[in-house]
């Protein structure tokens, strides 16, 4: 598929996605949906000795600053709905890929643009992000799971009053309420996603997998112990855990290997 919106570049093993829509402050059209579709549900997993992917958005002013909105009008419910559900789904895949998904912040990440963050595994905000769910101004609830992301991530009383109010909140709170891993200088953002996608690359590929699997199953079923049970056992016939255990006795670095 040819990317007419997502820009990737592959730099050291980590893939950069960036959403090259500036002018309309990298809104989320129907294209871009069906890019990141392609790439998390496809493209992706085919790119040898992939250590990560970081989604960034071109320009300075936004992350992703919504949905597009011009794409809404007319929508009868069975398209809203279906729509809803089309986003959601893509947001899925990036939220169970199997390496880590990082979202370098910059600028507004706002209604569609905030959702599409929470999808990600860990987010990394430049000072001057702003992060909200503005859906309630327009008449409608968010559609790709911001009322349910939010919530896990900062829990209910807070989740509710930005979801109610519509109000904007600062990278520093942020920060301060558990949305984004870390707050860094303009300019930064994409320097410590990529330290950070270093560093679990340091660590054994198949288990940083099994912990995503089994962290998103605690969300998805209500319960993720049976899940890690699975994966603790599955472990334990790789390789890795066997040079993990070796490494940790002889005191020397893993050498981890992906089997």
């Amino acid at each position: 598929m040819q990317y007419e919106i997502l820009t990737l570049e592959i730099n050291n093993g980590i893939a950069i996605l960036t959403i090259n829509r500036e002018k309309a402050l990298n809104a989320l059209n129907r294209q871009t949906f069906s890019e990141l579709e392609h790439f998390f549900g496809e493209a992706g997993h085919d790119i040898p000795d992939l250590k990560g992917v970081i989604i960034t958005g071109a320009g300075e002013k936004a992350f992703v600053a919504g949905a597009d909105i011009t794409e809404f009008a007319g929508l009868s419910p069975k398209e809203g709905m279906a729509l809803s559900k089309r986003g959601q789904d893509i947001l899925y895949l990036i939220e169970r890929f199997h390496k880590p998904v990082v979202a370098a912040i910059k600028g507004f990440a706002l209604g569609g643009g905030c959702e599409l963050a929470m999808a990600c595994h860990l987010r990394i905000a430049g000072e001057k992000a702003r992060f909200g769910q503005p859906e309630v101004n327009l008449g409608l609830t968010p559609g790709y799971g911001g009322t349910q992301r939010l919530v896990q991530y900062i829990g209910k009383t807070k989740a509710l009053e930005l979801l109610l109010t519509a109000d904007m909140i600062g990278a520093e709170e942020a920060y301060r309420l558990g949305l984004v891993n870390a707050v860094v200088a303009p300019g930064e953002e994409m320097a410590k996603a990529t330290e950070l996608i270093e560093k679990i690359a340091a660590k054994a590929p198949y288990a940083v997998a099994k912990v995503i699997e089994c962290v998103n199953a605690f969300y998805e079923e209500g319960d993720g112990f049976w899940k890690e049970v699975d994966a603790f056992g599955e472990c334990c016939a790789t390789e890795d855990f066997k040079e993990g255990a070796a490494a940790f006795v002889e005191k020397r670095k893993a050498n981890f290997t992906g089997k």
